[in-house]
């Protein structure tokens, strides 16, 4: 069932990119290389496409939001298994698996056709 908006997976995605990139210090794994890395590139990744998403966080509407939501599935199922693919899981495995998880199921959750539409003619709107 989808019921996040694409204003809410936008607020998502840019708190999500910050957390990425902050997870190694607030985790305490930041002494494992291969493990900060990939969750500080996965961060900056977040953060690219949702500022070229065509959303209402994006600031340039390049990437469909479909594909943003593909990439975010393909992304967190990757973050998820990634202790195993890359041969940390015996120093640090439960962020990336709870992060990853969180990544694919939000995306998972978004109706890619939800963008919220704002009023043609503001000037004719009354305040009330």
């Amino acid at each position: 069932m989808r019921f996040l908006s694409t204003r809410i997976h936008a607020f998502i995605d840019y708190i999500s990119a910050v957390s990425f990139v902050a997870l190694p210090w607030i985790a305490g794994f930041n002494d494992v290389i291969a493990a900060t890395w990939i969750v500080i590139a996965v961060g900056f990744m977040i953060l690219t496409m949702s500022l070229f998403t065509n959303y209402e966080g994006g600031i340039m509407a390049a990437v469909p939001m479909k594909i943003h939501l593909i990439v975010d599935i393909i992304t967190g199922i990757t973050v998820a298994c990634s202790p195993w693919l890359f041969g940390f899981s015996d120093k640090v495995y439960l962020p990336f698996l709870i992060f990853g998880l969180f990544e694919a199921l939000a995306a998972l959750a978004t109706s890619p056709d939800s963008k919220a539409a704002l009023p043609e003619n503001l000037d004719e709107q009354k305040v009330v």
